[in-house]
């Protein structure tokens, strides 16, 4: 029993551990003055300005934001998960504690001995148990059962906000925009409201993992004929095949055929040496005396060295790099993270 009561106070700690959002301190006079022209310092003739300080703080600033976002959301969702239960206990004329041990407690399962003994037996193959089992069993059974409320409280919270027709209404975090050229192989129509601009590497593997991401986010009914998609190199320097696979693709585009060496070269990775690339081009049909004469002189190593230079500019430091009408999304992203920018886009004025 007293496992019971030390799970439903975990419990209800866990939905009453409410963060109020910190304000945010207040520019002062000074800062709302300045410009992005405006001097924040002098080396002799030389002048430091605001834009370029910030510039090269950039991805810095963007990560302070979203994190302050996101503890804004997580304090805006643990106020909600707390107004709902009190609520309900209110309701049924009881506290809190009480309520969620009338609601819960009967429905944590107990943990199964071939449960904990599979923990402990991964638990000893990592080395992170010595004991015998019988001496930390009952710890594991505790721990076990406090992983099965987690599941089940989370479960409810589901349940209640679900019955109550919860509305969020705060926007959604939309990363400032960035000046980024549209300039490369693209698919969509060319006036799509929405551009999406790539920086990927085809040595890279979680531009690889993004893939079937940015396909399904092309093919959704919702978006279409709404979203143009840029393609940009972006090799980086660890990735020693990654720029001639570049080049191999802007060979292939030559050709007609940019996309299909796209995919290729993504499903291939990482056989990307030389020999790879000319015998994928032949798989795909082109003119293979063309080709191996394009990768060979490296003509095509100036579109990707501009690529890469592009990126540069544009801030990013690692692959994959989105930028959805100037705003970034970091690497292989969920298809919901890409889905809030382009709907807070198109339901901009602009955008209509």
């Amino acid at each position: 029993m007293r496992i019971r009561h030390a799970i439903l106070g975990a419990l209800a700690a866990a939905v009453l551990a409410c963060q109020s959002p910190r304000p945010t301190p207040a520019a002062g006079p000074e800062a709302a003055a300045a410009g992005k022209n405006t001097p924040v310092a002098r080396i002799g003739e030389v002048v430091v300005t605001a834009d370029e300080l910030d510039r090269s703080i950039r991805n810095e600033l963007n990560e302070i934001e979203q994190k302050t976002y996101d503890l804004r959301k997580q304090a805006l969702d643990n106020l909600i998960n707390q107004r709902l239960v009190e609520q309900k206990a209110k309701a049924a004329g009881k506290d809190v504690q009480d309520f969620l041990r009338a609601e819960l407690a009967t429905k944590v399962p107990e943990p199964k001995e071939e449960e904990a003994r599979a923990l402990y037996e991964r638990a000893k193959a990592a080395k992170q148990v010595e004991e015998p089992f019988d001496k930390v069993k009952a710890q594991i059974v505790q721990f076990l059962k406090q992983q099965k409320g987690q599941a089940v409280l989370q479960q409810y919270i589901e349940q209640l906000r679900a019955e109550s027709k919860v509305q969020v209404l705060l926007p959604p975090y939309l990363p400032p925009k960035v000046e980024v050229s549209a300039a490369g192989p693209s698919k969509g129509p060319q006036a799509a409201p929405i551009t999406i601009v790539e920086f990927s590497d085809f040595q890279c593997p979680y531009c690889a993992k993004a893939e079937p991401t940015v396909k399904d986010l092309m093919e959704l009914e919702k978006y279409k004929g709404k979203i143009r998609l840029v393609y940009r190199d972006y090799p980086l320097e660890f990735h020693k095949l990654a720029p001639k696979a570049a080049e191999a693709s802007h060979c292939a585009e030559d050709q007609g055929k940019y996309w299909e060496m796209h995919g290729k070269l993504f499903a291939a990775a990482p056989k990307l040496e030389v020999a790879d690339l000319k015998a994928y081009a032949r798989e795909l049909g082109l003119d293979g005396g063309r080709f191996d004469a394009c990768l060979d002189s490296g003509e095509k190593a100036k579109v990707v060295a501009e690529n890469f230079q592009a990126g540069k500019d544009a801030g990013v430091s690692g692959t994959p790099a989105f930028f959805i009408n100037g705003r970034l999304i970091s690497g292989a992203q969920p298809l919901e993270a890409f889905k809030s920018i382009i709907d807070a886009e198109l339901a901009a004025p602009a955008a209509k």
